[in-house]
């Protein structure tokens, strides 16, 4: 009876993050009783995953809003860089999704339209240069005009300070041009010289436009704030008990942090939540997961949202909603390469311009060419990566290469960026075919160990326990280790920097030296423990 009382409590609760892994600044909304939610991909392609739920736990992952190179142009850009922050909203029949790319040379804000969900999308319609700022969102009000929100640095401050203002203005999506004068509806967030005021979106409900953002940075600092006015333009007045959410206040050491960036929806049965990121450090004060999403619950107070009455924090594990479960087809976590298309997971480092992968050439093969750029530079290389999604996991794939010269080489990659790397590689060594485990840290290679290898198969794998890592193949039915307990910290956001997550890859290069040979991987496995 207990177990049975056991397993019926756990079918009411659901489990924190709603999507596990580098899925930073959700957005969401609800056309029915279906719900759509976005996240940001900064330098990996396709940019923009877009899920559909109908439950807000259970979320099944439909395409990506920038599919095509025409739509998103990440060539060379920055570490970091690329796609922040989008906001997806539907209005009369159309899908809106406003976001901002960072570090190109037609950087800026744009928003891409579609009549489904899965696309297609439009090609970007840029804003004017006026769009300053970053984190645009979108407001359809009911007279039928539409408002841009956006944040800025205050006028004559000094160049180091960060975003404070949130500014909104009456925008014509049709001509792509403001109308009417911009307010300035927010000054410094909920406290004076607030640190960067972000994320602002907008909310009409009981006669209150309801302004809520972001504050504190996306780190420990992270929270939520909210304001209100009967005007759309202002003035907004504070709610008294912001933040309405942080967990600043439990420390570093928390289980869930830096928590923030939020954005709400009502469902069709009244009730009111949110999704925003949040992070999981395990190891220490480390996290290689990046920011992740949340979900948690909003009840109204006196005109005022509070989220989870009685906890106040997003919770690892809490009450469903009250909506019909939903249930998903997972994509497969082992790729036999038997489709036509790469699952919905897979990811291009910046925007691919040429046909290096191929599921065709060779059938139940995924087949990389040999490209000259490396993973560690700001380029586009031969890559095919997938998220990390547990501190604990082992990932595997079975490689077919033969390398003719000693820079060719295809392989495995845990990396959190070009400059923080362990990598696995096939190569040649005086004619010999070898494996090595390169660690890379602050740009900066070390061959941690080369081991010789026979011809033929060859089976890489990594084993994580939190930070501990294992790093081996496998051939002729022989395990060989190439690490024992590596130190995956120097993977972490701690060290690494930046605003993504770790991603597990599948690559293949010749160093800059132009080759016609090829790697082909007949399958990739990955499971958390």
């Amino acid at each position: 009876m207990i177990g049975l009382c056991q397993r019926l409590h756990s079918q009411n609760y659901y489990q924190n993050p709603i999507l596990k892994g580098f899925y930073p600044d959700p957005s969401i909304c609800r056309v029915g009783s279906d719900y759509y939610m976005v996240t940001s991909t900064f330098e990996y392609f396709p940019g923009v995953p877009i899920f559909h739920s109908k439950d807000l736990v259970n979320w099944n992952q439909i395409g990506h809003v920038l599919s095509r190179p025409s739509q998103l142009n990440l060539d060379s850009v920055r570490i970091s860089g690329g796609i922040y922050a989008p906001t997806i909203r539907y209005h009369n029949g159309t899908f809106y999704m406003i976001t901002t790319l960072i570090g190109t040379k037609q950087g800026g804000n744009f928003f891409v339209t579609a009549k489904s969900p899965a696309g297609p999308w439009s090609d970007p319609q840029w804003l004017p240069k006026e769009a300053i700022g970053i984190d645009p969102s979108l407001f359809f009000d009911d007279d039928g005009k539409v408002y841009y929100t956006g944040n800025k640095k205050p006028i004559n401050q000094a160049q180091e300070t960060r975003y404070r203002q949130i500014w909104l203005q009456e925008v014509d999506l049709k001509t792509r041009t403001f109308v009417g004068e911009r307010s300035i509806i927010l000054e410094e967030g909920a406290l004076h010289g607030a640190h960067n005021a972000e994320a602002p979106h907008i909310y009409k409900k009981d006669g209150y436009y309801y302004l809520v953002i972001a504050e504190g940075g996306t780190a420990d600092n992270h929270a939520v704030t909210i304001f209100r006015s009967k005007n759309i333009s202002g003035p907004y007045e504070g709610n008294k008990k912001n933040p309405i959410l942080t967990h600043r206040h439990l420390g570093v050491n928390y289980p869930i942090t830096a928590t923030g960036h939020a954005d709400f929806v009502d469902t069709q049965n009244g009730e009111w939540w949110m999704v925003l990121l949040g992070i999981r450090k395990y190891g220490g004060l480390h996290y290689n997961l990046g920011r992740e999403t949340f979900l948690a619950k909003i009840e109204w107070q006196d005109g005022w949202p509070i989220v989870n009455p009685g906890e106040g924090k997003v919770l690892a594990q809490q009450l469903k909603p009250n909506l019909p479960e939903f249930n998903i087809t997972q994509e497969n976590l082992r790729d036999d390469f038997s489709s036509d298309t790469l699952f919905h997971y897979w990811n291009f480092l910046r925007t691919p311009r040429t046909d290096f992968w191929s599921l065709s050439k060779r059938k139940g093969f995924l087949r990389l060419q040999l490209g000259k750029a490396q993973v560690s530079e700001l380029a586009a290389p031969s890559f095919v990566g997938r998220r990390q999604q547990d501190s604990s996991f082992t990932a595997e794939t079975s490689l077919q290469f033969n390398p003719k010269k000693e820079n060719e080489l295809a392989g495995m990659v845990l990396m959190m960026n070009g400059n923080f790397q362990y990598r696995l590689e096939k190569i040649l060594q005086k004619g010999k075919p070898h494996v090595q485990l390169i660690k890379r840290f602050k740009g900066v290679d070390e061959v941690v160990n080369t081991i010789a290898i026979e011809k033929g198969d060859l089976v890489m794998g990594i084993n994580a326990k939190g930070q501990d890592l294992d790093f081996y193949i496998k051939q002729n039915g022989k395990k060989q280790n190439l690490a024992i307990k590596a130190d995956g910290r120097i993977l972490s956001v701690v060290n690494a920097g930046g605003f993504t997550g770790v991603y597990i890859g599948l690559y293949a290069s010749s160093k800059g030296i132009a080759s016609s040979n090829y790697a082909d991987f007949d399958w990739f496995e990955y499971k958390g423990l």
